[in-house]
């Protein structure tokens, strides 16, 4: 059973909010207005294929920028920009000035590239924005170009409302979030041209809403913190020879053996201050056995019973941990040959705080095997300490939110997978996961097949940025 719970009650002294200077009275919400333009400007980005493979964040980029062209941003107000050795994995930056030149405002920041995806393995043509059921389907339905069309068609309503913000909007739309080994337009932006995105803080994606089985919204979540993405390579080398004449001295068994021995290790539960909400937040929403196995590992993180109840969710796995996993491998240079050399790469998740040289002396030491080495692999950006979480940002989440989502609690998290986010806080500028959607428990096949996002979560989280930048930017 579902309790309504104020968000950041005594149990969280950290989060004391300052509401009482945010108590004026919200502007006539016309948050839902012109819903079947922004329809048509999503499913215009959402069909334009922006995979590394075969896509073009340019193009799409510029469909966009003329958006804001037509309702009247231009000049260094209106960017679309590629680095010349990336000509299709472009982006824009537009910005709408404030009448404090002190205040540096509101960074909206949005990727507009997505994952991979086979027609031959879809259901639906995954570039084909298809309503069906209460769902949008589509590559990039969800992640992340619902936000990216929320974010300009906001741009795009402000101009048009001759809207004066005191603190100025900055919308930046960028490719390569979805590919560690493509261009990546945030870290460019972050390092070459920040004057252009500069911002008291900024709004990623993360966080958002969860759904129960029956389609209840659990609670809104934002993101504090995140975890930190690391490759390692495993390596087993041997002199090989005629496959005729085996031994036992075999690199590809060895490696097997590594696996196994990998695939069965599990990293110690941790919190830190963003988790220790959540999950202090949740135990009260979900209540029951789960509820109450969540109060129990905030008392003993080592309780093996309660974690074994709460990490049957697999977002809440690896929540509570640094998570390793094997996800490509390689070996051998002929059939009729004994393997010489096999690789491994195993991508961790390391949580906030970690020393990664330890992550990498414990996969060494899991493994148990002197002949197998375990190496660090480059990383894109270096990890980010968990940002300081700003009272009156939170206290505007949760006013805006009890207004569009009346009655559901709003809770802190920290993510489990990596976004762009990292680059903004490594050139100063803080930022807040909240995508303000709530997603099916199953996380509506984001990466995988028939990616998919309720019609309502889109409309909602639509409102929900309107009243949220309005409400910060003109106050």
């Amino acid at each position: 059973m579902r309790k309504p719970i104020s968000l950041l009650a005594a149990s969280l002294p950290a989060f004391v909010l300052g509401t009482a200077a945010l108590a004026a009275a919200p502007p006539p919400d016309r948050s839902g207005e012109g819903e079947p333009a922004f329809r048509s400007l999503y499913k215009e980005l959402v069909e334009t294929n922006t995979t590394l493979s075969a896509g073009d964040c340019t193009l799409a980029a510029e469909r966009m920028a003329a958006h804001l062209k037509a309702a009247g941003y231009g000049g260094d107000d209106l960017r679309v920009w590629q680095a010349p050795d990336h000509p299709k994995e472009g982006g824009l930056v537009a910005r709408l000035a404030g009448s404090d030149p002190k205040a540096k405002g509101i960074l909206l920041l949005a990727h507009i590239d997505v994952v991979e995806a086979n027609r031959a393995d879809w259901t639906r043509d995954p570039f084909t924005l298809v309503e069906e059921g209460g769902y949008f389907y589509a590559r990039g339905a969800s992640d992340d170009k619902a936000m990216a069309a929320i974010f300009t068609d906001l741009m795009v309503r402000l101009k048009q409302e001759g809207y004066k913000p005191k603190k100025r909007v900055t919308l930046a739309l960028t490719c390569g979030e979805e590919t560690p080994s493509a261009f990546n337009g945030a870290a460019w932006l972050a390092k070459e041209h920040k004057d252009w995105i500069d911002a008291d803080f900024a709004l990623n994606e993360g966080g958002g809403g969860r759904l129960d089985e029956k389609g209840h919204r659990d609670a809104l979540s934002f993101e504090g913190a995140e975890k930190f993405p690391q490759d390692f390579l495993v390596e087993t080398t041997n002199p090989g020879g005629h496959s005729s004449q085996p031994v036992p001295d075999n690199a590809l068994y060895e490696m097997g053996a590594a696996l196994v021995k990998l695939s069965q290790y599990e990293f110690p539960v941790q919190f830190n201050e963003t988790t220790r909400a959540y999950f202090s937040r949740m135990a009260g929403i979900v209540g029951g056995e789960t509820g109450a196995a969540m109060k129990k590992l905030l008392v003993d993180s080592q309780d093996a019973a309660a974690n074994a109840i709460v990490s049957k969710d697999k977002a809440w796995h690896s929540m509570l941990r640094t998570t390793c996993v094997a996800t490509m491998i390689n070996g051998g240079h002929a059939v009729n040959a004994l393997p010489q050399r096999v690789s491994l790469n195993v991508n961790c998740r390391i949580f906030p705080g970690s020393n990664i040289e330890g992550i990498r002396r414990t996969l060494a030491d899991v493994i148990g095997n002197p002949k197998a080495t375990v190496t660090r692999k480059p990383a894109r950006s270096g990890m980010v300490p968990v940002p300081t979480l700003d009272p009156k940002v939170l206290g505007l989440i949760e006013q805006v939110s009890a207004r569009v989502y009346p009655g559901v609690p709003v809770v802190p998290m920290m993510a489990t997978g990596a976004t762009d986010g990292v680059f903004l806080a490594e050139a100063g500028i803080p930022f807040y996961g909240l995508t303000a959607m709530f997603a099916d428990p199953d996380g509506g096949g984001v990466h995988g097949l028939n990616e998919r996002i309720r019609v309502q979560s889109v409309i909602d989280g639509r409102r929900f940025h309107y009243q949220f930048v309005k409400a910060w930017t003109g106050s």
